[in-house]
């Protein structure tokens, strides 16, 4: 039997891509192995969001190619995509298909083992209208599954590389969504997250009037399903008939993930993100009314290109008064292509990581805070994994939770009494099912 090895960089959207691909390999009889030993096929799924995320997808596909030199290699994602030529001039690297043509991927593979010529297939993403639907096959996990329902983005915010690497916005199809939920249920998953490129944007090039709030209520409203959880959404589309379903309906999980990316109003505008600060501020207040117990996190770059000290502590006192649970801080990464990577004044990199540094402390401090709230309270937890005697999982609002179990509570809802604060989350212990 042919093996087959995966490693992925990046984002969920990512990680779902990759565990779509490696249901086809199984389904066309290959084994699917870890990336540290031999294999006939190694497919590594790449990052180009930072230059950190592109190093390491050099060095990864390097990895493969020391690790069995007779192997097909095979390069796909965001770097394979924004830079093929680069891809392809590394040793070894036998197929780059960048972030289409995926579903081709067994019949690309065995036209290259039999060929023994390499392919480089990277096409024009902006000529892209269709989502690429490749359907789920099945996991060893039946836990959380995450869902790819859209593709591309076209906000072009000045320093992201995205845009260019996944192309204009698809989505995709309602009939294909709600089937692939019903498998999903139907497997077992006790929880499934919704995610895209542009999650907010699911719909748009359907047709009219069809939004993310539609297919969540449709989502919502099959049955078995038990939990649903968002992805990633800006803060221009969190709609009133979204909170509606949140509030009204306690399969949808009462977490937000809302990007603010700067924190104050010059860097924004820098940035092409199209909120100002206060209208940020008036979100967190609203949903915080609505939903009082809402997980909200977000994420935040700091060092922009001339972002001065005064800026930087703007935004700082803007997340010290804001109500998150979590952020996400990012140092500013320079990524040639885009419009931010030709500014003038350039923060030092020693700068970067300094106000990095202090933001990442704020950004802890505001976790234990959110936390230490439901110190005492019961809560219903879906855990996924055990770790030297102790179980972890996630609250319905997206707290991580560790107990004293075993294997037997894997896959399982239950409810924990929440106990003390750590520095990952929070302890409790099993009180009930």
């Amino acid at each position: 039997m042919n093996k087959v090895a995966f490693t992925t960089l990046g984002c969920k959207t990512n990680q779902v891509e990759t565990d779509m691909l490696s249901g086809l390999f199984k389904k066309a009889g290959y084994e699917v192995v870890d990336f540290g030993v031999v294999a006939d096929v190694y497919v590594i799924n790449t990052c180009s969001v930072t230059h950190l995320g592109e190093r390491k997808s050099r060095q990864l596909i390097r990895r493969a190619t020391r690790r069995n030199s007779e192997a097909v290699v095979v390069v796909t994602g965001c770097y394979a995509q924004t830079g093929p030529d680069a891809v392809a001039s590394i040793p070894g690297v036998s197929l780059v298909i960048g972030t289409q043509q995926r579903g081709q991927i067994i019949e690309l593979v065995e036209k290259v083992r039999q060929s023994n010529q390499p392919l480089y297939l990277v096409g024009d993403i902006m000529t892209a209208r269709e989502f690429e639907d490749i359907p789920f096959y099945e996991s060893s996990s039946r836990t959380r599954a995450v869902l790819k329902i859209q593709e591309g983005c076209e906000n072009f915010c000045s320093y992201c590389i995205i845009p260019y690497a996944r192309g204009p916005l698809r989505s995709r199809q309602p009939e294909s969504v709600l089937a692939e939920a019903r498998k999903l249920i139907q497997a077992g998953y006790r929880e499934i997250v919704l995610a895209g490129i542009h999650l907010g944007a699911y719909g748009h090039d359907l047709q009219e009037d069809f939004s993310l709030a539609t297919i969540v209520g449709q989502i919502l409203d099959l049955d078995g399903l038990e939990r649903l959880r968002l992805g990633s959404v800006e803060p221009t589309e969190v709609t009133g008939e979204l909170v509606d379903l949140m509030v009204n309906n306690p399969k949808l999980c009462r977490h937000l993930h809302i990007p603010l990316q700067g924190g104050c109003d010059e860097i924004l505008r820098a940035m092409n993100r199209h909120y100002i600060t206060f209208e940020y501020k008036k979100l967190i207040q609203y949903l915080k009314f609505e939903i009082p117990d809402i997980f909200i996190s977000t994420d935040l770059i700091v060092g922009f290109p001339g972002e001065t000290d005064e800026q930087f502590e703007e935004a700082y006192n803007f997340v010290r008064q804001i109500d998150l649970a979590g952020v996400h801080v990012f140092p500013y990464s320079q990524r040639q292509g885009t419009p931010a990577a030709q500014m003038p004044n350039q923060v030092a990199a020693e700068i970067k990581d300094q106000r990095s540094k202090r933001m990442i402390e704020l950004a802890s401090e505001k976790a234990r805070n959110f936390a230490a709230q439901y110190i005492g309270e019961a809560a219903t937890v879906l855990f996924e994994m055990v770790d030297g005697g102790w179980a972890e999982g996630f609250t319905g609002n997206y707290i991580r939770v560790f107990v004293p179990a075993d294997e037997t509570v894997v896959g399982k809802i239950l409810t924990v009494r929440l106990l003390e604060v750590t520095e990952d989350g929070l302890n409790g212990e099993i009180i009930g099912i």
